[in-house]
């Protein structure tokens, strides 16, 4: 095992000293984020939360402690300095904090992360991006992943990953809600077994929902309802679901976190999916919050319904391949 007696000194990393602030971070994230989402929080507010963020991806890149921990933890291979975030040029005009990451900690599937860039990412930039990523090239990550605040028919030759639908909660009390449709504040955890057979019966009938969304933990419902922002879905008087959410900021902005929406088969089909938000809207206490949550870019049924319920597309993160 490598301890961190083994590993050089943090100054000695290549590019360490380049490094930008975190401030200078959250001010790259923000520049890259939607027109429509500057007018949702404060600046101020939305520069504190994003800087934040940032904190723990310098220590990525800095902390070799934390490097040994995660290569110990992983044990993908590579020594642990090939854990850190790198600063990376990628070309005269543009720089990237990557990183290395393993999806659902599989360290079979292994990615780089384009964590941070220095203004948005294009097109043309792709090339240069997989070549800086290159610098991974001891974890073989077949593909990258990077945020776009354009709309999907800008990617369409790209696989898409989450999405982010958001709105001022607001902005979304006063869309219908079906007679019979209600929420109710959740208490207990002893309908998650029930909301668990929900997800199943949806994986039957779509193979590729597994891939794109689950249910949350039970210890994530149990921090819901503590919270007081976790609802049993009631349609025609019985229990058809779950809708809940976190506060904690999303891309800087003052949220609420979509945590889970969910049918289940008696209630599916019915054009039910969008009034959700709009229950979820009309239940949680600050109206100047956002209503925000990821939603996989192959999810149809989910973003359809998050639209129709007033929520807008607000950029996602999207798969380049590497090899």
């Amino acid at each position: 095992m490598t301890t961190p007696a083994d590993l050089p000194s943090a100054a000695d990393l290549p590019g360490a000293a380049q490094l930008p602030s975190a401030a200078e971070l959250a001010a790259f994230t923000l520049a890259a984020q939607h027109p429509a989402t500057h007018r949702w929080t404060d600046p101020a507010t939305r520069l504190r939360h994003l800087t934040e963020d940032h904190e723990f991806d310098l220590q990525l890149a800095t902390d070799l402690d934390l490097a040994a921990q995660r290569a110990e933890f992983l044990n993908a291979g590579p020594p642990a300095p090939a854990y850190l975030n790198v600063w990376q040029a990628v070309g005269p005009d543009l720089h990237a904090l990557l990183s290395i990451r393993f999806e659902g900690l599989d360290v079979t599937k292994p990615f780089v992360d384009v964590s941070v860039t220095s203004r948005p990412v294009t097109r043309a930039d792709l090339p240069a991006l997989a070549d800086a990523a290159r610098v991974y090239a001891a974890f073989h990550p077949p593909r990258l992943r990077f945020w776009s605040a354009a709309p999907m028919t800008d990617w369409t030759d790209l696989e898409p990953d989450r999405r982010v639908l958001a709105a001022p909660i607001h902005t979304l009390r006063g869309h219908p809600v079906p007679d019979g449709l209600t929420l109710i504040p959740t208490t207990t955890t002893e309908r998650y077994a029930d909301a668990q057979a929900a997800y199943d019966a949806v994986d039957a009938d779509h193979p590729h929902h597994p891939e794109q969304a689950r249910l949350l933990s039970a210890e994530d419902l149990q921090e819901c309802i503590d919270a007081g922002t976790m609802f049993d879905v009631h349609w025609r008087g019985a229990w058809a679901g779950y809708a809940g959410t976190l506060a904690h900021p999303q891309l800087g902005l003052d949220t609420q976190v979509v945590q889970e929406l969910l049918l289940n088969p008696q209630a599916r089909g019915q054009g039910l999916g969008a009034a959700l938000s709009t229950l979820l809207a009309r239940h949680l206490p600050d109206p100047a919050q956002v209503l925000s949550g990821t939603i996989h870019g192959c999810n149809r049924g989910a973003l359809n319904a998050a639209t129709r319920a007033g929520r807008q597309d607000v950029g996602g993160w999207w798969w380049a391949p590497l090899r």
